[in-house]
């Protein structure tokens, strides 16, 4: 027979020791981590954080509120006091993950974006405008140093001289 290759789901569970971020309420943008599953909409929720104003009170948060995050912290037993959830909080370096995931530079990207005033936007637009006329410059010169063969990426692929 052929061997079966049985492969484990990808999917964040709901699991005492995932890190959640909230999306809505008063501890918008905070992470925290799953304590206790109270039931299958709600759960307990501590978040120690030592960043100031990044903490979240142990409190029953709606699972519509919270996005599960990759991270977990391994081995956190149900129902797990203030000390010890900070403890594995810190032992995990939760904060630090979270701070080099992508997802996390994207939100602070855009946060940043977001923030910009107008003058400021049509900053960033001129001097995307100007990295892409450099790019498209010097692929025209390699191009012609490579027999009129086009490196560009685009409507501009294919294009000979």
């Amino acid at each position: 027979m052929g061997d079966a290759e049985i492969k484990a789901s990808q999917w964040r569970l709901v699991e005492v020791g995932r890190v959640v971020l909230f999306t809505g309420g008063p501890f918008k943008d905070r992470l925290a981590t799953i304590v206790e599953i109270i039931d299958h909409k709600r759960v307990l929720v501590d978040g120690p954080s030592s960043k100031e104003n990044s903490t979240v009170t142990r409190h029953a948060a709606p699972l519509s509120n919270v996005i599960l995050t990759p991270i977990v912290i391994s081995n956190l037993p149900r129902a797990a006091g203030n000390g010890a959830v900070r403890k594995a909080w810190e032992k995990a370096e939760v904060e630090k993950k979270w701070d080099q995931s992508a997802w996390a530079k994207k939100r602070e990207q855009m946060l940043r974006r977001r923030q910009l005033t107008d003058f400021e936007r049509f900053k960033v637009m001129k001097l995307r405008k100007q990295v892409g006329l450099s790019l498209l410059l010097l692929s025209l010169e390699l191009s012609v140093l490579f027999k009129g063969h086009c490196f560009c990426e685009g409507p501009r692929q294919g294009w000979t001289i």
